[in-house]
């Protein structure tokens, strides 16, 4: 008795030690309750209402299933209910069939990125909308990834190709309408890959030939163009569906060509649909005898010929459909053998098997419509002939005009620009790309809405406006010269920066480097109104001098609402991650949104400004390229910083040094020496971060918040250029640190109300 009792007491034990029992860490049951809060509280996420459940023993269902190992979600997988779809989709939210306009994509992917541990993801009819953001890829382990039957749309992302351990991609019935990824032979362990019902469009990826792995295909009902492939190297290959429906605006961009006679020798293919499309030619007789093949659609194409009387058929093929050609000839003994046993589809043709269901012989035969296409080919080449002899003649009227119109102005803005190529080398811009920088991001176009197009002001404008630089008008002096307030004549505020003109650069050519700074536009940038260029000036301002005419940012900057003396009230920590994560966002902008990107803007706290609405603006930005000294580390005094100015990751490295005096407060920033950098070593600690970090940070941010940002912080100052992140990684770290002291702060918007 008392060895049974042992031996009950060892197994009960030994049960708390079984993977999977652990409770979750709290960082990952915040991110379930994060993703229930971004998908708007679904239904089938009803149970995950407390912070204190234990989502690793709760019950699997077909909607919901959660799998832990070691603390860590592994597993996710969550069935939606909004299936409905809709014939064409622009982009935005639908009620009733996609999440709120309020759904943010790229903040839900950058919560989803914290579940570190994840090898499973499947998220189906969700509602989720939007262009699947690159950060996809942080999902590092995933192994399996199913997105299938939502709203998204653009481009695959290209990062995916990073995710080397994915076995099973599934983005099936959404709305990616770009071009066809050619990139997917860098998933070397993919066995599943399922793209069918979306838009995309373009020629069969040549990289999906490089898959050894792969077992099944799926690229039904997308807008695929020109030849079918071979696809004789995929030898593990089992479902081949390659269908394009026939539709108004697809029918003229189908499949061509004949099929390859490769495809009979995949012996391990099971499933063979190439119906709908354009496909000629005699099918070949080894693809109905293929050993595994059990399903065999080539119906609605354009297959013309007679099938061999003693064609073999493979002894598991259950399914064959031929109907829609022009076969001719008589059926196979083997097809009317399946017609007893399995389904044969044949109708359409020019068959003399039922009859009834066939078309005339003359149906089929191509060789007449081919001479009687001999004359209207013709035709159409005379046509072609006379057609482009006179495009020609207009194009060289259209360039004759071109060149009176623009000739008498002498010297091109190109010929300018390469008569200046050691300067704008100096700014990091090449010629070429200064003169063709018009290639700007969507995101310009959002910034622009709403802005005054940039304009070309007089220097009479400007001394009206600042009451000839009277000393009440001055706001200060900076690296980049002095700072006026002024008034224009239709009562608007502006600032006016008044910068010594560089003796590097032409006027046209500065000019052209002024129009370039123009088109910077964004929300989170204060905007170029204009600009002057004087030269005939005689006093102390006006002497060889730029002017720049910005938006007058009214409440002053980021610097002065961190220190304690602030006339106004001094920013607690979300106030102060609000701030910040728009800064990054314009930074990433500057950098991304614009060819040539800007990567030198000199960041600092009080170039950062505050509208009447708290929205923080970045100024001073971008003016590396019409300054004089483009290697100078600053303004005066800040010694500190100065190794951090002579690289592409200047940007990154100064927005480091801005979150470091987020965290610590203008006061002990100011110090800016060997001491500070010394103390800045123990502030992982929660010692050391009482020490260091400003008591009102401290009094308002969660622990887990404030370390997310310290991480990113010494990341962001590290003495190795090549260690430091992309504004991209710490814009994502920003994001997600507002995200988890949103929910401390008892942030409970959706919670209050009753789910929809």
């Amino acid at each position: 008795m008392g060895w049974c009792f042992l031996f009950l007491l060892v197994c009960f034990s030994w049960s708390f030690f079984v993977p999977g029992t652990y409770p979750l860490q709290s960082s990952q049951t915040q991110v379930l309750m994060q993703l229930r809060k971004h998908l708007e509280y679904p239904k089938q996420l009803e149970v995950w209402n407390d912070h204190s459940i234990d989502f690793c023993s709760l019950s699997s269902f077909v909607q919901v299933n959660i799998t832990c190992q070691d603390n860590f979600v592994t597993e996710l997988r969550i069935l939606g209910d909004k299936t409905a779809k809709v014939s064409e989709f622009h982009g935005f939210a639908i009620p009733k069939q996609t999440l709120s306009e309020s759904f943010s994509m790229d903040s839900f992917v950058a919560t989803l990125a914290r579940l570190t541990s994840l090898r499973v993801l499947s998220l189906v009819s969700l509602g989720i909308w939007g262009p699947l953001p690159d950060k996809i890829h942080r999902l590092s382990s995933l192994e399996y990834l199913d997105l299938s039957s939502n709203f998204l749309f653009g481009s695959v992302p290209p990062k995916i190709s990073t995710m080397v351990k994915l076995e099973t991609l599934k983005l099936d019935n959404n709305f990616f309408n770009d071009t066809f990824p050619n990139w997917f032979d860098s998933l070397s362990n993919l066995t599943i890959l399922s793209l069918r019902n979306n838009l995309l469009k373009g020629q069969f990826p040549s990289s999906i030939l490089s898959i050894t792995t792969l077992t099944d295909l799926i690229m039904s009902s997308n807008d695929l163009s020109g030849k079918l492939p071979h696809l004789s190297s995929l030898s593990s290959l089992h479902v081949l569906d390659l269908r394009v429906m026939v539709m108004v605006f697809l029918s003229n961009n189908s499949f061509l060509g004949e099929i390859p006679q490769q495809y009979g020798q995949l012996s391990q293919l099971q499933h063979l649909d190439l119906s709908f499309n354009v496909l000629r030619g005699k099918p070949p007789a080894a693809i109905f005898s293929l050993p595994n093949i059990t399903y065999l659609n080539i119906a609605s194409n354009m297959l013309s010929g007679s099938l061999p009387y003693h064609l073999r058929c493979g002894s598991k093929l259950e399914f064959i459909d031929i109907s829609n050609n022009k076969l001719m000839g008589g059926l196979p003994s083997c097809l009317s053998t399946k017609s007893e046993k399995g389904i044969v589809k044949v109708d359409g043709n020019c068959l003399s098997f039922n009859t009834k269901h066939q078309h005339i012989e003359s149906y089929c035969v191509e060789v007449p419509m081919k001479e009687q296409s001999k004359g209207k080919n013709a035709g159409i080449l005379v046509s072609l002939i006379i057609g482009g002899f006179i495009l020609m003649v207009l194009l060289a009227f259209g360039f004759f005009i071109l060149w009176r119109l623009y000739c008498p102005r002498g010297i091109s803005d190109q010929h300018l620009l390469h008569k200046a190529v050691q300067d704008s080398s100096a700014a990091g811009f090449s010629s070429e790309l200064l003169t063709n920088a018009s290639f700007v991001s969507e995101a310009v176009k959002l910034g622009i809405t709403g802005l005054p197009v940039c304009r070309s002001y007089t220097f009479e404008e400007l001394k009206e406006a600042t009451k000839n630089f009277d000393n009440s008008a001055f706001m200060g002096e900076g690296s980049y010269g002095k700072l006026y307030k002024g008034k224009l004549e239709n009562g608007a505020l502006v600032a006016i920066r008044c910068m010594p003109l560089s003796k590097k650069y032409s006027i046209r050519n500065l000019k052209i480097r002024l129009d370039l700074l123009a088109k910077l536009r964004h929300p989170h940038l204060v905007c170029l109104l204009g600009h002057c260029v004087d030269v005939g000036g005689r006093d102390d301002c006006s002497m060889n001098k730029i002017f720049l005419i910005s938006e007058y940012v009214p409440s002053g900057s980021f610097h002065m609402y961190l220190a304690e003396n602030s006339y106004g009230k001094v920013l607690n920590w979300s106030e102060r991650l609000a701030v910040l994560i728009s800064v990054a966002k314009a930074v990433h902008f500057l950098h991304t949104g614009i060819i040539p990107g800007f990567f030198h803007n000199r960041l600092k706290t009080n170039n950062i400004l505050l509208n009447e609405h708290g929205m923080a603006k970045l100024s001073d930005y971008g003016l590396s390229i019409i300054s004089e000294g483009t290697d100078k580390c600053g303004a005066k005094g800040e010694g500190l910083r100065s190794w951090q100015m002579k690289n592409l990751e200047d940007d990154v490295c100064s927005f480091g040094f801005i979150l470091l005096e987020a965290l610590v407060g203008p006061s002990v920033y100011a110090r800016r020496d060997v001491l500070l950098l010394n103390e800045m070593a123990s502030i992982n600690s929660a010692d050391g971060q009482k020490q260091i970090v400003d008591p009102i940070v401290q009094a308002t941010c969660s622990q887990e918040s404030l370390s997310i940002v310290i991480s990113i912080m010494n990341k962001c100052i590290s003495l190795e250029s090549y260690s430091r992140p992309s504004i991209e990684d710490v814009l994502w770290n920003l994001q997600y640190a507002a995200q988890i002291q949103a929910t401390v702060n008892g942030d409970h918007r959706f919670d209050t109300a009753s789910p929809q």
